[in-house]
């Protein structure tokens, strides 16, 4: 079982609301190209999103499903790839002042990575984990690009009412 975590520095929400949106999830999980929801409203449960893998030219399609849903606290999925199997992968959020700890725990449950999974399988994980759970402190972190910049209020005009005051 692989587990890792990481102090993400914004607030728990911030974080959830990368998670609960189905479309971004390429973005923070390794190995995805693209994504979306197909079933379900994303992230409740037995919702489930299609997600892309490229391995040069091959283009193989996957799904993921929500098993346990807890809003804000944690979402347990199904990850299907396939030939290689099913995996179970808990992403808990913990408050941690005024930011998130986020803890991923993965392991496989059914096919070849069931069956091949040792500690060198893990520290394969470890290491997806750490490049995942840095790809989404960067979504979380980061200013959205399309988020208003708050500018200066200008002051009224000297010598008006209320001049220099918010």
């Amino acid at each position: 079982m692989a587990r890792r975590h990481r102090l993400i520095r914004v607030s728990p929400r911030a974080v959830w609301d990368v998670l609960a949106d189905g479309h971004r999830y390429a973005e923070w999980v390794v190995g995805t190209a693209q994504s979306e929801p197909v079933r379900g409203h994303w992230p409740h449960k037995d919702a489930a999103i299609r997600f892309q893998v490229r391995l040069g030219p091959l283009r193989l399609e996957n799904e993921t499903v929500v098993r346990h849903c807890v809003e804000g606290v944690e979402l347990e999925l199904e990850a299907h790839a396939g030939p290689l199997g099913t995996a179970r992968i808990a992403v808990e959020l913990r408050p941690w002042g005024e930011h998130c700890l986020v803890i991923v725990d993965e392991h496989p449950l059914q096919g070849a990575g069931g069956r091949l999974h040792n500690v060198g399988f893990d520290a394969l994980i470890q290491l997806r984990h750490r490049t995942m759970l840095a790809r989404l402190a960067r979504l979380c972190e980061s200013p959205a690009p399309d988020a208003p910049h708050l500018a200066p209020v200008p002051s009224a005009a000297p010598g008006g009412e209320g001049a220099g005051r918010a």
